[in-house]
């Protein structure tokens, strides 16, 4: 081979190399979403046992049973004015409720509201004027949209789109939590990838939609994907979970648990846990450390766990050391080694609202036996704990929602 071909050749190597490289760089840092289902698609669950009795490990004094089993996908709950509970099925593009009219923990039947529905996801019913004149808000992936809600009919009427999301790439869920005044709703948009720099500023934010102005505002930044909210019973503060970015290794980097203040950055996509700058994907030099005025998680939790719903724990009714505790669920890992997740877990917060105790784990046994991902019973999702010692727990992987109640005082 003469030396012309021998250049050729090489340079055509290099080229094929880097051509891979970027590819490799690329898929990483924002990988399709076929490609996501296709690592993530598992087989399906195995059915839940027959009868009242869930399949979960709950603490000493504390009973699981299934409240509803006819819930595929299901993602967020609320309650209505009359009690009765709501449930987005984003999957199948509805919203469901699921009443108890006797009372005796278990769903009677489960009643349409609206389907038809772009993956919806938040969901929550605001009275203006007493309980007859009451907004449902639904979440789906690319609109914020009020529904007329009737709780004695479960009738969902004249929609309204009031916002515009970003569609595409990316995490899909919207998430909505009410202002303390009902002034507005607090919207989640998670990122259009697993780290990159956004091009639409609505993207890894959390957004303040105003009822007064009708109009999007940002609240806070730097979040890549944070699901879920909640307000702190003791300092009022409002929280949420955040998923960190993968691709980092077992163990890196935590997810996050951050009590969000109006204006500040949380630090995605340059960094990650305790303001660590990440050079994988940020490789620019700096004079200045680039996450210094990044807020650092309130909470740092085990990489990978998928934290999604959160939950404080009243006081009436449930054990006295886990009052006003913080229940996170972990929806459970699909890119490590060893699963981790698979379960809900509780923090012991002292006065400063840190987590002097935990991760204890509060309800286990999602898992199932075979400790992988294909052999998982449930993954939970939302959380919901109310007075009288009772929490809610959704499934998506099961289509189930659960009923944990305090049997201990009895």
């Amino acid at each position: 081979m003469t030396s012309s071909r021998w250049a050729l050749s090489i340079v055509a190597l290099a080229v094929l190399i880097g051509a891979g490289y970027g590819v490799f760089v690329y898929l990483k840092d924002k990988p399709p979403h076929w490609l996501i289902e296709l690592v993530t698609k598992t087989a399906p669950p195995p059915p839940l046992p027959a009868g009242d009795a869930a399949p979960l490990i709950a603490p000493e004094g504390f009973t699981a049973t299934i409240f509803s089993r006819d819930v595929p996908g299901a993602r967020v709950m609320t309650r209505d004015q009359n009690g009765t509970m709501l449930v987005s099925e984003t999957a199948a593009g509805k919203v469901v409720a699921l009443p108890d009219r006797n009372g005796d923990g278990k769903a009677d039947e489960t009643i349409t509201v609206v389907d038809g529905l772009k993956q919806p996801h938040g969901i929550q019913v605001i009275c203006a004027q007493g309980q007859d004149d009451c907004t449902l808000y639904v979440a789906e992936t690319g609109l914020l949209k009020s529904y007329r809600y009737d709780a004695d009919t479960y009738a969902a009427s004249n929609p309204i789109e009031l916002a515009k999301f970003p569609t595409g790439d990316g995490h899909f869920t919207r998430t909505l939590l009410p202002a303390k005044d009902n002034s507005g709703l607090y919207v989640s948009i998670g990122s259009s990838c697993n780290v990159c720099g956004e091009t639409n500023p609505l993207r890894a934010t959390i957004q303040f939609f105003s009822f007064a102005s009708g109009k999007l505002e940002t609240y806070a930044t730097g979040l890549r994907n944070s699901v879920f909210m909640a307000y702190d019973p003791v300092g009022g503060g409002l929280f949420a979970t955040d998923n960190g970015r993968d691709l980092l290794g077992d163990d890196t980097p935590p997810d996050d648990v951050n009590l969000i203040v109006r204006g500040k950055n949380y630090g995605w996509p340059v960094c990650y846990g305790n303001n660590i700058h990440d050079t994988d994907f940020d490789k620019k030099q700096y004079i200045r450390d680039p996450c210094a005025d990044s807020v650092p998680p309130q909470i740092a939790l085990q990489a990978h766990s998928a934290a999604l719903g959160l939950a404080f724990i009243p006081e009436e009714g449930w054990p006295e050391d886990m009052r006003n505790d913080l229940l996170v669920a972990y929806h459970g890992s699909w890119n490590r080694s060893t699963p981790t997740g698979y379960k809900v877990v509780r923090f012991d917060l002292d006065a400063s609202r840190k987590a002097t105790v935990g991760p204890l784990d509060f309800l286990t046994g999602f898992l199932g036996e075979g400790k992988k991902p294909d052999d998982a019973i449930g993954r939970p999702v939302g959380l919901m704990a109310e007075p009288g010692g009772i929490m809610y727990v959704s499934d998506d992987r099961a289509g189930a929602i659960y009923r944990i109640s305090y049997t201990g005082n009895q």
